[in-house]
């Protein structure tokens, strides 16, 4: 062996030692200063051939799918993997949320997989309808399976003597080049041995991939958390905004946003160019369109636990008469738009059309998966509204059919009767939601024995609080709870979370020494 190939060996094995997309889609944060490294535990690309459909026995065409892995705290050899699901968009690493926390106490591994089609696993050069036929939760479903039955296989985890040190490799192919190299090497694992106990998490989308991985393949998971899990697809939604938006707003800061959108409209019929320009909005030359906008700007306030951001200054211009249109544009400026990283260009028909890849497909390719399974159109309820009423079921199915061909329409019951919808019937699942959540009216919130289910009440529980703290922007390190209006709330269910998470990893090794 070449004094330069142990160097490569001892180096990547001594590392592995000692480190042993509208509302859904707004999931990250802004950076504030801080190198996005921070917000990390690692970012280092791992690859995987995946294989394209995997409901056809005759077509064997394959896509590189990107996944993570953080080793540092795993127990080696029989230490807990747990699996983060990415969504609905790009999945850039392994965020240092809540999961650290969980990682360490349970020492155990993390692996991420990026979903079919988004950032850097896509399996085609376009974006074209007909490219997109395989993009489903069922085929992501599979895709998890099979990337899950791939990386166990993958942990045999080898030793080998050299200068009287034990150095353990992870990778099935160092120790065949060890072996031919007349290494004394030694495989801890026997080849009979069971799998490691794996457990599931998801939130938003993924939380609902989360829960229907469990149903689907509970014998490949000990358990799944399912935060803020969207599993009952919707299809007209109005009680986003009925049943939460209004509730969360509170009288007064509702009444505003009502007014606001009044005048919102008013102003579109005497100069359309000035009101869109005050949102830096002017290529949305639908007004629909400029509506769904400036609609989702208000959820985001509500849904990532940053309320008084929009209803502080709005009620005190309401009350002082000043310009609410101008107060909420400003709002829109420098919270949504600086702050979040809200874009105007995903809600540009004419650029959800574009069937090139670039950084911002993400929304069309979420836009496929909205029109022709899942919906959740969050459409204006008939009373007491506080989004224009343009934004309607027709307003929807107009889009889907504008993006992806006439026809396409949301199969919102046979997802329903595939899954469940709220009636999921699985077993070991968690479900946690934000009280000032609207995606909550898409979670299961009824809670059972095998079926926990814990709502986190306070003024800024949001979506995925049980990992991400709260507020969400910027990103909590850790995912710590002080910032919450009631950390002890967040604590008792991460407590009880945890507790859950312990009695199924044990289940999980009991059934699998006594099935020995």
């Amino acid at each position: 062996m070449s004094s330069d190939l142990v160097i490569i060996l001892i180096t990547t094995v001594t590392a592995f030692l000692s480190c042993s997309t509208n509302a859904l889609l707004h999931s990250g944060s802004a950076s504030h200063g801080v190198s996005p490294r921070d917000y990390y535990l690692t970012t280092d690309e791992h690859w995987f051939n995946q294989t394209l459909d995997h409901y056809s026995p005759h077509d064997h065409r394959k896509f590189r799918q990107r996944y993570y892995e953080y080793l540092d705290n795993f127990r080696a050899p029989d230490g807990p993997v747990f699996m983060i699901i990415c969504g609905e968009g790009p999945c850039s690493g392994i965020a240092k949320d809540y999961m650290s926390v969980l990682a360490k106490k349970f020492e155990a591994g993390v692996v991420s997989l990026e979903h079919r089609y988004y950032g850097k696993s896509n399996p085609f050069n376009s974006l074209a309808t007909e490219n997109l036929r395989y993009l489903s939760s069922k085929q992501a479903l599979f895709d998890l399976a099979t990337f899950r039955q791939h990386y166990q296989a993958s942990l045999g985890f080898i030793s080998f003597h050299s200068r009287n040190h034990i150095i353990m490799l992870e990778n099935y192919h160092l120790w065949i080049l060890l072996m031919q190299e007349g290494l004394n090497v030694k495989l801890n694992r026997s080849s009979g041995s069971s799998d490691n106990p794996w457990f599931f998490f998801g939130i938003s989308y993924p939380g609902a991939l989360s829960a229907w991985f469990r149903l689907k393949f509970p014998h490949l998971t000990c358990g799944s958390l399912a935060s803020s899990a969207v599993v009952h697809a919707v299809y007209d939604f109005s009680a986003f905004d009925q049943q939460q938006i209004g509730e969360s707003a509170g009288q007064e800061c509702k009444d505003a946003l009502q007014e606001t959108n009044k005048l919102l409209e008013l102003g579109l019929q005497v100069n359309r160019k000035e009101v869109k320009a005050l949102f830096n909005a002017t290529e949305l030359h639908v007004d629909a369109d400029f509506l769904y906008l400036t609609a989702d700007a208000a959820v985001m306030a509500f849904q990532y636990g940053n309320s008084n951001k929009l209803c502080v200054p709005l009620v005190k211009a309401k009350k002082n008469g000043y310009d609410l249109v101008e107060t909420y544009s400003k709002y829109v400026r420098d919270y949504c738009m600086k702050d979040w990283g809200l874009h105007v260009r995903p809600y540009n028909r004419k650029h959800l059309r574009n069937t090139v890849i670039t950084a911002e497909s993400t929304y069309r390719i979420w836009w496929y998966q909205v029109c022709t399974e899942l919906a959740y159109f969050q459409v204006a309820p008939a009373n007491n509204s506080v989004r224009s009423h343009q934004i309607n079921t027709e307003y929807h199915l107009d889009l889907c059919e504008s993006l992806f061909g006439e026809g396409t329409y949301p199969e919102v019951d046979a997802t329903n009767l595939y899954y469940g919808g709220h009636k999921i019937a699985a077993t070991k699942i968690i479900f946690t939601n934000g009280s000032q959540d609207p995606w909550r009216h898409a979670s299961k919130q009824t809670s059972s024995p095998e079926l926990p289910s814990y709502i986190m009440d306070c003024h800024n529980c949001g979506h995925g609080t049980v990992l991400r703290g709260c507020p969400q922007s910027p990103m909590v390190i850790e995912g710590k709870s002080n910032n919450c209006s009631s950390p002890d709330v967040v604590d008792k269910v991460r407590q009880q979370m945890v507790e859950h998470i312990d009695l199924w990893l044990s289940e999980c090794r009991g059934s699998t020494r006594s099935s020995k």
